[in-house]
């Protein structure tokens, strides 16, 4: 069952000149220090922290949301990689009450998410949905699962 959907779509040109203009400020605020040192070693910086930015909003649409709303903030969503490498955003604080707000008794939710960049262009796409408690699986991690 699909619990929302979200999408966004952010020039890079936007956010080199965010990055120029408020350096740390902007970064500490609305990125997690996993983000940070993720895109702080790319040489798209650029690109990598408009990527993260855009899953941030899509995800947020698909909470329902905004930012900030309903106690939803932007360090309370971070793109993070599963082990197998596939992307997936880990919810904290308001983000993750909503999700428990969202999702029915006797169901996980998980969290699938596309991103992707073409200067000057970066994209994102969340799908969070609900599947039986019954289907979760030891490897659920892996699948994106989270919170209860």
């Amino acid at each position: 069952m699909i619990l929302g959907i979200g999408n966004d779509l952010i020039d890079i040109r936007r956010v080199e000149r965010t990055l120029e203009r408020f350096g740390n400020r902007f970064t500490q605020r609305v990125f997690t220090e996993v983000e940070r040192n993720k895109s702080d070693r790319r040489q798209a910086r650029a690109a990598s922290y408009a990527k993260r930015f855009a899953a941030k909003e899509a995800c947020a649409k698909a909470l329902g949301t905004g930012v900030p709303r309903r106690g939803v903030h932007w360090q309370h969503m971070g793109v993070v990689n599963l082990p197998s490498g596939k992307p997936t955003v880990a919810l904290t604080g308001g983000a993750l009450t909503r999700l428990q707000e969202i999702t029915p008794a006797g169901m996980v939710a998980q969290i699938d998410i596309t991103i992707t960049d073409d200067y000057p262009l970066a994209q994102a796409f969340v799908i969070i949905s609900a599947l039986p408690e019954a289907l979760e699986q030891d490897s659920s991690l892996d699948a994106g699962i989270v919170g209860r």
